[in-house]
């Protein structure tokens, strides 16, 4: 995978590519400074695709994770997910840019609703088993978006790919993957680790 900011190897011109960016939500219950660092992300985030689209070519395909629609129908869902992404792939589609659905809803579902059974499973033989169709069914979905990708962009296309830094999509080896990683991604990690640390704190003194 490629970093958006190398430079020690220029990659090749020709051939499919994608530029992979990592989904960042706005949270409701963020953290100080949350907010400013999320703005910060998505401007850089606009930034580097804009050189990418100038080096290797502007994108004619659209992906969002967790959006099982295509076409304007999907920009309306990434709208009501993350309205910050919706901004730029809006503005992708309207110069000429594909959204392509790039979720089975049942695949999805099933690996969503696996998820939360997790969250809530204390034995631990039920943990392994729930567990274990968690992965299963993530793994089929991994799979579908894969395929969906190597179907639908093109010889010589460019695409935008906006999904999880924990997702297990295998690409096809003919596509070359630039990662999208703003110095602001760094930032909001940290953010969020001491969140979650300074809960755990709060938790074991209560």
């Amino acid at each position: 995978m490629t970093e958006a900011t190398e430079k020690s190897e220029e990659p090749q011109h020709s051939g499919r590519k994608l530029y992979l960016v990592p989904l960042v939500f706005a949270l409701k219950d963020a953290p100080p400074g949350y907010t400013e660092k999320l703005e910060a992300y998505w401007g850089e985030v606009r930034n580097h695709i804009r050189n990418l689209e100038a080096r290797f070519g502007k994108i004619s395909k659209v992906y969002h994770e967790s959006v099982p629609l295509g076409g304007e129908e999907g920009l309306k869902l990434v709208e009501r997910l993350n309205e910050k992404a919706h901004k730029m792939l809006k503005r992708k589609c309207q110069q000429g840019a594909e959204f392509i659905a790039l979720e089975n809803r049942d695949l999805f579902e099933e690996a969503m609703d696996w998820g939360r059974c997790l969250a809530v499973v204390l034995s631990g033989p039920v943990l392994r088993k729930v567990s274990d169709f968690y992965q299963k069914a993530s793994r089929r979905r991994y799979e579908f978006m894969a395929k969906q990708i190597d179907e639908t962009l093109k010889d010589e296309e460019a695409g935008i790919l906006i999904i999880g830094e924990d997702h297990a999509v295998q690409f096809p080896p003919d596509i070359q993957v630039f990662y999208v990683s703003p110095l602001a991604l760094d930032e909001l990690r940290r953010l969020l680790r001491d969140q979650a640390r300074a809960s755990q704190e709060r938790a074991s003194t209560s």
